[in-house]
């Protein structure tokens, strides 16, 4: 078989490159005529992805830096890396919260402003501390709006920092609630958090439901000298009105790690270049996640941690096997069945999952597969995209690599 042939964008760590054998695979950022795209922060156009991508994994939570919807409409899964980054996002939030706590940035840029050579160094360093007090985490309460991989993992270390916490998630799963810590109080909305917490930290994805999720409105139910921190997304704070908040006392701090020159401006903001996955472990995990998803899309028509489709997983129960995307549509299965009867293929196995207005199908046949049963497939209406796999001895690696 030909090897399947992996587009690059960014640095992609080598242990996640590693995943691909040599043999099956070749990746690299020149790739033509790709099978897939596996990158990071590249903002991916739509004409710059080829008629013949299968699959987008972005080695990373988020996604809007692909085209999720044209994707869908073309029937390719977006793989990203739930969790992956999560430890990393988790720990820059309690520095986060230490950093407005104990009013660390000013603090610092103090001491940075004191002359080197002054004879009264120590002096001054005593005499200005003092406008620098701030308070403890234990006992204050920190609000967590959106409890999944990284919100429960910040909920549960400031519980055993001794805060008190209160959490909100609509989109709460069974998984996630198995994460969070019993002593967790539950909010009924995201103002029931902003008018109880003295720190609230957002953990939510960029959707047009959550974008400007907290504005002039929201902020004005915050207490007085309350922080608020976003890991998330740039857009899901209002930040000219968080900058306001800043401005008239409302908020003691605004935390972020999206930075903009009015922010910079702005007394109370802090503003960290992009830093949330930005460590050797998170970038390593979120590589090898996505390496692995996508080979077992590419080798097995396995789905998992897609964004645009269901969790599909069938044992292989036969050599020849087709992965299917269509319109989750009535009578799609029967009009699939039919061709491969028509074709005088007996199923051996089958599988089929839908997610919105996605469904997938996994299908075994008992005998090969040819060229016009993949066209008549392809020519049901409402099929977005068909594809025969390979058998699983056509994958044994390269054995001089």
């Amino acid at each position: 078989m030909e090897p399947f042939r992996i587009l690059t964008f960014n640095q992609i760590a080598a242990a996640g490159l590693a995943r691909f054998d040599a043999g099956p695979y070749r990746v690299g950022p020149d790739e033509a005529r790709p099978d897939a795209i596996l990158l990071r922060s590249h903002e991916l156009r739509v004409d710059a992805i080829a008629a013949c991508v299968k699959a987008i994994a972005r080695a990373g939570a988020g996604t809007n830096n692909i085209p999720v919807a044209e994707m869908s409409r073309r029937g390719v899964p977006v793989f990203n890396a739930p969790g992956a980054n999560a430890n990393a996002v988790k720990e820059l939030v309690l520095a986060g919260l230490l950093l407005a706590a104990r009013n660390l940035v000013p603090a610092l840029g103090f001491v940075a402003a004191l002359p080197r050579d002054a004879v009264d160094y120590e002096k001054r360093v005593e005499g200005g501390k003092k406008q620098f007090a701030g308070v403890e985490l234990a006992r204050r309460t920190l609000g967590v709006i959106g409890l999944g991989a990284i919100g429960s993992l910040v909920a549960d270390a400031a519980i055993k920092l001794g805060m008190d916490v209160v959490g909100y998630d609509p989109e709460l799963t069974v998984d996630a609630a198995w994460r969070l810590p019993a002593t967790l109080r539950k909010a009924v909305s995201v103002e029931d958090v902003l008018r109880q917490a003295d720190f609230v930290t957002l953990h939510v994805p960029l959707l047009e439901a959550t974008r400007g999720l907290v504005g002039e409105r929201r902020l004005k139910l915050m207490r007085a000298g309350a922080v608020l921190l976003n890991f998330s997304r740039d857009g899901i704070v209002d930040e000219g009105a968080a900058r306001a908040a800043l401005q008239d006392g409302r908020l003691k701090a605004y935390v972020c790690d999206f930075p903009s020159p009015a922010l910079a401006a702005t007394a109370g903001a802090v503003a960290l270049p992009h830093l949330g996955a930005s460590t050797d472990e998170a970038e390593e995990n979120c590589a090898v996640m996505v390496a692995d998803r996508l080979r077992d899309f590419l080798e097995n028509g396995t789905v998992h941690h897609a964004v645009n489709f269901p969790d599909v997983e069938m044992p292989r129960g036969a050599p020849d096997r087709l992965a299917i995307a269509n319109a989750n549509v009535p009578n799609m299965l029967g009009q699939i069945s039919t061709a491969l009867a028509r074709s005088g293929l007996n199923i051996h196995d089958m599988v089929n999952k839908s997610r919105g207005e996605i469904a997938y199908t996994l299908v075994d046949v008992d005998s090969a597969v040819n060229d016009a049963v993949l066209r008549a497939l392809g020519a049901i209406d409402g099929v977005l995209s068909v594809r025969l796999l390979p058998r699983p001895d056509e994958l044994a690696p390269d054995p001089g690599s």
